[in-house]
């Protein structure tokens, strides 16, 4: 199900016992065959080379190219290729001015860049960057990707991701990449199933003018295979989403805990509005209503911590979880990592942060990472696809933390499965998850 992902103590420690001049020269010849490979026609190599293991790898990777005939050395003037081995798994914090300066002139060189282990400026262990940072074509990275490698802005960074195998044994990490093996967690229906046992899935949601969220969300559960699924909306959106859904069962608002009744689990917040009333009817469900929940969207909007009687699942993108934390954005795209377990410990659920890199996080447990899909999914509806699925999911009596990361990674992939990849829309999100789920 999961990959691991180290940071730099798990590095550290999965090095310990082994020669490491001889890990070197293995760095160092996966460096120099990767660049090789990858420009055969290139003559020139310059590098950049730190005083540490990665500035060393560096210079082993300048002797082998040298070896086969390559041009090697530190001037950037006419090198096809430029290797950055400043810094390595064990850098925190800013560059000091002159390796900035060093870094500014990687970047400005006209010539691919391989970054080795990661692009010099990334923190190993979470994937943020203080200051100057490499932007790198290629990163060469040894043994296993590293945390920072997959969690942004780190990944912004990084280009495409090599690992090379340079001798060491596989050991747990903290922190995993959701892998499609999760997909095989996912209940499938089987016989005697009904409707009910299959999973029924309650969305609320879809004030005026909002009714395509929670509509979205129905379908996606339907598509996730849900066995049955309802929606409770004001009474102003029932003429709409009465048009627009076929199969879900469709209800008032006033009727929500009778629907729930019915539910294995409950979807809340798609298009609901921000009104006392509407924040009133969260409050209430989560603290009453013994089901195992997704709260998303509108359902998020001043959220306060309590002592719910079920597992909760929040949803937030960077401005939601911004908006939860109080912090701005920004700060929260900076430190994802470090945004995710807060958010963790404020509310004591389980929290997945959207984007191109969906965490989910969840109290005593490493975090789970995954990275299917890309900005096709920068659309509207999408997140409200999530939730159907993440529902669906809870619905079939999945562990929460595992249907969220389920979730997640089945979202991605209907993405990528989705016949557009350019002008995708939430609803070809929705018909791709079939096949996703297969």
């Amino acid at each position: 199900m999961f990959d691991p992902l180290y940071t730099a103590d798990e590095m550290r420690a999965a090095e310990q016992g082994h020669d490491v001049e001889e890990l070197m020269e293995r760095a160092g010849r996966a460096v120099a065959e990767a660049v090789l490979r990858r420009y055969p026609g290139v003559r020139r190599v310059a590098a950049f080379c730190g005083k540490g293991a990665n500035g060393g790898d560096g210079k082993i990777a300048l002797r082998i190219l040298g070896e086969a005939g390559r041009e090697t050395g530190e001037q950037l003037d006419g090198a096809g290729v430029v290797i950055d081995a400043l810094f390595g798994t064990g850098f925190h914090g800013e560059p000091r001015a002159d390796a900035a300066r060093q870094i500014e002139q990687i970047n400005a060189a006209d010539a691919p860049v391989v970054a080795i282990d990661l692009p010099s400026g990334v923190d190993a262990s979470s994937g943020e960057v203080a200051g100057a940072v490499v932007d790198a074509d290629v990163t060469v990275t040894m043994h296993a990707p590293k945390l920072g490698l997959v969690v942004g802005p780190g990944r912004l960074h990084a280009g495409e991701v090599e690992v090379a195998d340079i001798g060491l044994e596989p050991a747990e990490t903290v922190h995993r990449l959701v892998t499609e093996e999760i997909l095989r967690l996912v209940p499938r229906k089987t016989e005697p199933e009904t409707k009910y046992t299959a999973g029924a899935v309650l969305v609320v949601g879809g004030a005026p003018g909002m009714t395509g969220a929670v509509c979205l969300a129905a379908e996606a559960a339907f598509r996730a295979d849900a066995g049955y699924v309802a929606v409770a909306v004001p009474e102003a959106s029932l003429p709409v989403v009465e048009t627009r859904l076929l199969e879900a069962v469709k209800a008032p608002l006033d009727r929500v805990d009778e629907l729930a009744g019915r539910a294995s689990a409950l979807a809340v917040g798609p298009g609901l509005g921000r009104g006392d009333r509407e924040r009133a009817l969260v409050r209430r469900l989560l603290a009453e209503v013994e089901l195992p929940a997704v709260v998303d969207a509108d359902a998020l909007f001043e959220l306060e911590p309590d002592d719910w009687p079920a597992p909760r699942v929040l949803t937030p993108h960077t401005g939601e979880l911004g908006r939860l934390l109080g912090e701005e954005s920004t700060w929260v795209e900076a430190h994802r990592l470090e945004a995710v377990r807060r958010a963790v410990d404020r509310y004591g659920c389980i929290v997945l942060l959207k984007g191109a890199d969906t965490l989910v996080a969840s109290s005593g447990e490493g975090v789970l990472v995954s990275t299917a899909g890309g900005p096709e999914l920068a659309t509207a509806g999408t997140g409200d696809v999530l939730t159907g699925v993440i529902a669906a999911f809870l619905a079939k009596g999945m562990d929460a933390r595992i249907a969220a990361a389920a979730g997640a990674f089945a979202h991605g992939r209907a993405a990528q499965l989705a016949p557009h990849r350019v002008g995708l829309i939430a609803s070809d999100v929705i018909e791709a998850l079939p096949p996703a789920l297969s």
